[in-house]
């Protein structure tokens, strides 16, 4: 950091925002950039694409849960409200899969 602030000639002490601002502007662009992939995707492709977004959803599920069990109390509330939020995530996902499936299958096949 102090490389970067000579070569810019800022005080070391201006630099206290820059991560934070790193971090908005990388959170920015993956905003951006994903509203652009999803909306590129064809109707026939989103199923596959819940299935895959549910797998990452069960990944943050595992670390959350690893969060959960820390030995600190703020990490444990936190850790648990996002096993909550994961969770919630995770069955909604395949709620909303299984029903997009169905919708593909003919009506005599149906249960």
């Amino acid at each position: 950091m102090e490389e970067l602030a000579k070569h810019f000639n800022l005080p070391v002490e201006g630099l206290s925002f820059l991560p934070i601002l790193v971090g908005m502007y990388v959170f920015l662009l993956a905003v951006i950039i994903g509203y652009l992939v999803i909306s590129k995707v064809p109707p026939l492709l989103h199923t596959p694409l819940m299935s895959a977004t549910n797998a990452i959803s069960g990944i943050s599920l595992v670390a959350s849960i690893v969060t959960a069990g820390s030995a600190k109390p703020v990490s444990q509330v936190l850790g648990m409200l996002a096993v909550t939020a994961a969770t919630i995530n995770v069955v909604g996902g395949f709620l909303i899969t299984d029903r997009m499936l169905r919708m593909f299958k003919k009506k005599d096949q149906i249960q």
